[in-house]
């Protein structure tokens, strides 16, 4: 790849400023960018080959606390990379950023992990690619943002509808240009049935794992075999539900969409209304809404049941008094609210031709990969001119805490007044003392 040819295809995907083509022209003809991985699992492996596919970089450092997760990603990373080298391995991610020779840190580890990880590598002198949520708790989220300003490095979340770009050209088309009018509404859900539904017994885990280590900072429980792999968003001790995964995503859709900030209120009900003999612990059944004083936001989620829109089951929705905008990672409708004037839609667009790979990699998301690859993109630009990328740090947290604070309302059974300025629940001593964790010994809590 030339830097003709990096440009090119850096320009098509990103929602940042203007390319700084010098910077850029060294990252590419200049030392290739060397490059870790902590969590090769799932979407670690989604992420790292996604920049593979995007810039020169050379993958130097990979861990996990799986031996066999470990020894196949290497495998995999030899195969795709242009070295065709094997990275090192660590099983204890301190030992890899203790090397200090990494530019990027790439963190697919699951959310209880990422605020030690996160500001381990800053310390460490890399450049941050943090999965969402940034956090379990919003004492983490400010220590990871104050981490990531006081070492200078750049350090994107992995909220990647910013970067998708069918929904780059949505909001150009329809939210930007006004045609939708005076949004005052928007809706987002899920009702995908992804809620784990079974109840199997504890066990002993697997001899490739390190229980110990996985577990880390949060409380001990007792393994079954939803935990691992993937099955760890059942559990509220490792992440913060559907509202978490999902919701996020959506919520910071709409507010990167229509520029907003803090929401003023975050309100929620819910709970385990369904499936009350799983083991999973999270809830089944959820609404949440973000107030933003002039526009709210209304969340929901039901691990059962049909969706109300059978094309649109994971999405954003905003109301304006000129039209409507549905979107998903699939598709995007307009629906004009004047006489005959006419609908538009557009489906996601995934590059198959031009990433061939893509059509045999297991486990990947194909219709996700073209947001990661722009997600990737607007990271390296933003490494190269030292700015911020889209989904800079600040904003994952904003929309981190924002989930997190749905949750807590929920268990609560009130609604949240959130202060930005103070980073606190107003009047709310008893909710204020649960915006940090308990860590697990020996493992120190960030905040300070």
């Amino acid at each position: 790849m030339n830097r003709r040819e990096f440009i090119k295809t850096g320009s098509a995907g990103l929602a940042a400023t203007a390319l700084n083509q010098d910077a850029l022209a060294e990252l590419v003809n200049g030392k290739p960018k060397r490059v870790g991985l902590i969590g090769t699992g799932w979407y670690g492996k989604v992420d790292l080959l996604r920049l593979i596919q995007v810039a020169p970089v050379e993958v130097v450092s990979l861990c996990d606390v799986d031996k066999d997760l470990l020894a196949g990603a290497a495998d995999i990373v030899a195969e795709r990379q242009k070295s065709g080298k094997k990275p090192r391995l660590f099983a204890d991610y301190r030992e890899m950023l203790a090397e200090k020779d990494l530019d990027i840190v790439l963190i697919g580890t699951p959310d209880h992990w990422h605020a030690l990880n996160m500001i381990e590598a800053v310390k460490a002198g890399a450049d941050v690619y943090v999965q969402k949520p940034i956090s379990v708790d919003v004492r983490e989220g400010q220590a990871m943002l104050k981490a990531a300003r006081q070492y200078g490095r750049v350090v994107q979340v992995g909220t990647q509808r910013r970067s998708t770009p069918h929904l780059i050209e949505a909001k150009k088309k329809f939210v930007d240009t006004g045609i939708l009018g005076n949004i005052a509404h928007a809706e987002i859900c899920c009702y995908y049935h992804m809620r784990n539904g079974s109840n199997p017994p504890d066990m002993a885990p697997p001899a490739n794992l390190d229980y110990e280590m996985w577990t880390g900072p949060a409380p001990m429980r007792p393994y079954n075999n939803i935990v691992h792999q993937r099955g760890w968003r059942s559990f509220m001790e490792y992440g913060n539900g559907i509202i978490g995964d999902m919701c996020i995503h959506m919520l910071d859709t709409v507010r990167w969409m229509l520029d907003l900030g803090w929401p003023e209120t975050v309100n929620s009900s819910g709970g385990i209304l369904v499936g009350k003999q799983a083991k999973a612990n999270i809830s089944d059944t959820q609404t949440a809404t973000f107030d933003f004083k002039d526009l709210q936001v209304v969340w929901q989620h039901r691990t059962w049941g049909h969706a109300p829109d059978p094309a649109y089951p994971w999405a954003a929705f905003l109301y304006g008094d000129k039209g409507t905008l549905k979107m998903s990672v699939n598709s995007y409708d307009f629906i004009p609210s004047a006489r005959g004037a006419s609908p538009v839609h557009q489906n996601v667009v995934m590059e198959l031709d031009e990433y061939p790979e893509d059509r045999t990699e297991k486990d990947l998301e194909r219709h996700v990969a073209p947001a990661v690859r722009g997600h990737m993109l607007d990271f390296l630009n933003a490494i190269a001119t030292r700015g911020k990328p889209v989904a800079d740090i600040e904003q994952g947290y904003i929309s981190t805490t924002a989930c997190i604070l749905a949750n807590l309302s929920m268990e609560l059974g009130r609604q949240l007044k959130w202060d930005p300025k103070t980073g606190t629940i107003l009047n709310d001593a008893e909710a204020n003392k649960r915006l940090a964790r308990v860590y697990r010994a020996p493992w120190e809590h960030p905040f300070a």
